[in-house]
């Protein structure tokens, strides 16, 4: 088998190792050979895989990175279904100004973590009658997807005697371009019709003797974006869209949580985005609103809501050979984790074409990467792939691997129940 370069595959463009690692320098360690933590190798420290871990490091470098690209009055908001892990965001409490939840469950995880000043919002396109009435008796800002869900949320708000807080989410006329997923544009699911938004702005006393008190808009129009051009047209589009209706309905949002839509890089090829071309249009975006609000004779407290961005880097997905084999000429490396606990790295959460990851041999990072295999994790499906002509150093049963870029939508958002198998566990560390 011919020797590949350490430094870069030519058959599939594989990132250097040393530019895969060098995300981490902040937050792992590379010590003879092994990624390590604290000077001790990580598969002598973890008692088992599979399994996450998370870095409370990492974590703090991602928050601080985006403060720096952002004008002090914007916040930034954690979105939870990125990654739900108790201690993960029961750490991030301490560095965010509030949380965007998806369920019940997300709520009750973020009141439970968040301080007295930090706000707290529900999205989602079929909130249940139970989630109506928690968030309206915590408090909890309602990001409204419909005119249905106006109306539900009423009945709501008359049932448990108390008013409730809403945003109009809305579903922009454009989509937020080279975004790994479209979440306005067209027809959606999520959020109300742009051009149905001034009518039920002209609406607010009706809705406000119905118990709602309409205190913003949720603007998200795609995510997963890594063309800094793109994110700055797209906010710039944002503030058009609110002058035009403050123009035509006087109304100045009190409240305004933007999804950025900022994306990670994941595979051969992408570029992770640059924060510094941002800044300028984060800066624009506060000049902007500042100067919507003194039109509109108020504030307009601006958030940013991120959850991958935040976490995914923070995180690696450790699995351990379990057999070496080939099958016609291809070499496999069978795993003891698989798709049901990284459902992503299989290609089958939202990839239109599956992509290698960036994965390491986590005890033989010095090593050259001479061979290239296949990878497949325990299952009994062909869908069970972590990865496809993958270069890594000659591994054999009971060598351990790392998935990087694994802190966000991993074990939460794979099927961990498939096939009755244990579900990986999860560390921050």
């Amino acid at each position: 088998m011919a020797r590949h370069d350490p430094k870069l595959d030519p058959a599939t463009g594989e990132a250097t190792l040393e530019r895969t690692l060098g995300a981490l320098a902040n937050c792992w360690g590379r010590e003879n050979g092994h990624l390590s933590i604290d000077g001790q190798p990580l598969s002598a420290r973890l008692p088992q895989t599979p399994a996450y871990l998370y870095s409370r490091r990492c974590l703090d470098a991602a928050v601080a990175s985006l403060r720096s690209a952002l004008p002090g009055s914007i916040g930034i908001h954690y979105a939870i279904k990125a990654n739900p892990f108790p201690p993960l965001v029961r750490h991030l409490a301490a560095l965010v100004d509030g949380f965007d939840c998806a369920s019940l469950d997300e709520m009750r995880l973020a009141r439970e973590v968040a301080g007295p000043e930090q706000k707290l919002s529900i999205a989602g396109p079929a909130k249940s009658r139970a989630e109506h009435r928690y968030a309206i008796e915590a408090g909890i800002t309602i990001n409204a997807e419909s005119v249905g869900e106006l109306e539900r949320i009423m009945v709501a708000a008359r049932s448990t005697g108390r008013r409730a807080r809403v945003a109009l989410r809305v579903n922009p006329p454009f989509a937020l371009k080279g975004s790994g997923m479209h979440m306005g544009g067209g027809a959606r699911p999520f959020g109300i019709d742009s051009e149905v938004i001034p009518s039920l702005l002209e609406q607010r006393e009706t809705l406000a003797e119905g118990g709602i008190d309409l205190v913003g808009l949720h603007l998200f129009a795609g995510s997963q974006s890594l063309d800094a051009e793109a994110i700055a047209a797209t906010l710039g589009a944002w503030t058009d869209l609110l002058r035009e209706w403050q123009q035509t309905t006087g109304f100045t949002p009190a409240e305004l949580i933007i999804g950025p839509g900022l994306g990670v890089a994941y595979h051969p090829g992408d570029r992770p985005l640059d924060l510094a071309i941002l800044a300028p249009a984060f800066a624009r975006l506060d000049e902007e609103l500042a100067a919507l609000g003194e039109s509109g004779g108020r504030r307009i407290d601006t958030r940013l809501e991120l959850g991958r961005f935040l976490v995914a880097g923070a995180g690696i997905y450790l699995t351990r050979v379990v057999d070496r084999k080939i099958s016609r000429g291809t070499t496999y490396l069978v795993c003891d984790g698989g798709m049901h606990h990284h459902l992503a790295l299989s290609g089958n959460l939202g990839a239109v074409l599956r992509r290698n990851w960036p994965l390491v041999a986590v005890d033989r990072l010095d090593d050259p990467m001479s061979e290239t295999v296949d990878i497949a994790g325990p299952l009994c499906t062909p869908l069970d792939v972590l990865g496809k002509n993958q270069p890594l150093p000659p591994l054999a049963p009971g060598d351990w691997l790392g998935v990087l870029q694994s802190g966000a939508y991993g074990a939460s958002a794979s099927p961990s129940g498939f096939l009755s198998r244990e579900p990986a566990t999860e560390y921050l560390i």
